[in-house]
């Protein structure tokens, strides 16, 4: 409220003594009537007296002193503002107490007023004085809160972000400092939980469940899920435009696992190595995260184990290989290999042959048959990228 504009500039000056005689058993009488209604205010007694005082001081202030500067007075009523947060309690209570205050005030004004013999013209300005100096307060009262409400906010938000980085940090640290740090972010430590990672994206995340952990400022962001139920459907829903990977539900010592699957997840995914979807799960690709959980050495096993066809050419090559595969994995005969690969018996049993000329005993060997499986499939991963 500007100055000139401000209702208690019009009040006249000489009323300012008269009335600031009154701010104590105003503010006792207010008190009363505050103690009765709100009952829970009697506890702070001290503080909430000291408030309506204050309040009343700061009112005459303003009417004996219109062009003063505004006091230190105004940071009480913004600290009665972020004591109500503190305490646990909605603004209610605090605006209630104002509006008991406005009303037993005014009934001494009036008394005051017939003592006085003021006009209807003072009794009018008085009133308006009021009203506006109950309003400013509301709003400084309001501001504290909203200014303890984002700071406990951004508080829990650091410390939540603290627990993230211990989580999935070193796993050979002190785990006691974990839970510590998990109990300052009020954050009930789970059973289990699950990594989410996620590819960078602008596109809005506003509807996650609040005992998620989010890092959505990283430069490789995700979030840590409490109690992993159906996590990719709610994702889906929740982070619409994402691209997002769900790690393995694993008990909380286990986060870096979780998180570095979920990563490995969206890697191969970039590569082509896995599907092209918005969410993809770390269950369903654990065959994929196995034999390409080292590169280098998938590479070297497919090189080595596959040698035997390095001298035919890339269509024999394509042909025998898809045909030693479906032949390791089936264990069947050729009428099951030719129905799954659509190609006639004969041709299987003609395959098999060649193979067996390439590969000798190696066939027949438990060991040598599964080098040989995991093998193909490193090399038809390593293809895909």
């Amino acid at each position: 409220m500007s100055g000139l504009d401000d209702p208690r500039r019009s009040v006249p000056q000489e009323l300012a003594p008269l009335l600031r005689l009154e701010v104590t058993p105003v503010s006792v009488s207010i008190f009363e009537a505050i103690e009765k209604s709100i009952p829970e205010y009697s506890q702070f007694r001290d503080n909430v007296v000291d408030g309506i005082r204050q309040a009343l001081v700061k009112f005459v202030d303003m009417i004996a002193e219109p062009d003063s500067e505004p006091d230190p007075h105004d940071d009480i009523h913004r600290k009665l503002g972020a004591w109500e947060f503190k305490s646990g309690r909605s603004l209610d209570s605090l605006q209630a107490a104002y509006r008991i205050g406005a009303r037993v005030a005014w009934r001494h004004v009036c008394g005051f007023a017939e003592q006085r013999k003021l006009s209807l013209r003072q009794m009018s300005v008085l009133g308006e004085a009021m009203i506006a100096h109950v309003d400013e307060l509301v709003s400084l009262s309001v501001e504290g809160y909203a200014a303890a409400q984002a700071s406990a906010a951004g508080t829990l938000e650091r410390k939540r972000r603290k627990l993230m980085e211990l989580l999935v940090g070193d796993p050979s640290g002190n785990w006691q400092s974990v839970v510590h740090a998990a109990d300052a972010a009020a954050w009930p430590m789970p059973d289990r939980l699950c990594a989410v990672a996620l590819e960078p994206s602008a596109a809005p995340a506003d509807d996650l469940p609040p005992d998620v952990l989010v890092n959505f400022e990283d430069a490789t962001p995700y979030l840590l899920v409490p109690n992993p139920v159906a996590v990719s459907r709610w994702i889906r829903r929740a982070l619409p435009g994402w691209r997002a990977a769900v790690g393995l539900p694993v008990v909380p010592a286990e986060a870096p696992w979780s998180l570095a699957c979920a990563r490995r997840v969206l890697a191969l995914a970039r590569e082509k190595v896995l599907p092209d979807r918005p969410v993809l799960d770390c269950a369903d690709h654990l065959v994929e995260l196995t034999v390409l959980a080292d590169e280098f050495l998938a590479r070297q096993l497919a090189e080595r184990a596959l040698a035997p066809l390095a001298s035919l050419t890339e269509r024999q090559r394509t042909k025998l290989a898809e045909t030693l595969l479906v032949w390791l994995s089936a264990r069947g005969g050729a009428p099951e290999v030719a129905a799954r690969l659509q190609v006639h018996a004969q041709t299987v049993r003609y395959r098999v042959n060649q193979l067996d000329e390439l590969f000798g005993d190696r066939m027949h060997d438990a060991e040598e048959r599964f080098t040989l499986e995991l093998a193909l499939r490193a090399h038809y991963l390593l293809d895909r990228a």
